[in-house]
Order: structure tokens, then C-alpha cells, then sequence
């Protein structure tokens, strides 16, 4: 269960985007990333804190 003290401000997805493609991103409040559908990357969430380097994302499976 998420602590809603490091919970992930939905806000943050107006500034963020992709590294890679600089492309939108969706949240994925289950998994606690960030998608680049462009990409195929998934960004984790830790924290409350976005890790938004392309070495720790995680590939999608499309």
C-alpha cells in the first residue's frame, strides 16, 4: 500500500515528459510508473518521486 504522504502528485504529469521522445506520459497509480507509450518505456515511481532516467525504466511489452 502506497503512504499518501509519498503518493505521486498527478500535477507533476504537466511538466514531465519523455526523456526519450519528449513525448506525454500516463500514470499507472497500480504500478507506480510513468508510460511512454512512444517509447515503450515505463518510468518507476519511488517515493512519491518519478525516476525518469532510461537505465532504470522498465520496457513495455506491446
Amino acid at each position: 500500500m502506497t503512504d499518501p504522504n509519498t503518493a505521486f502528485d498527478r500535477r507533476m504529469l504537466e511538466a514531465l515528459v519523455c526523456p526519450v521522445t519528449h513525448g506525454t506520459l500516463e500514470y499507472d497509480a497500480g504500478a507506480q510508473e510513468l508510460l511512454s507509450r512512444s517509447a515503450h518505456l515505463a518510468f518507476p515511481i519511488r517515493n512519491g518521486i518519478p525516476v525518469m532516467l532510461v537505465d532504470e525504466a522498465r520496457r513495455l511489452d506491446d
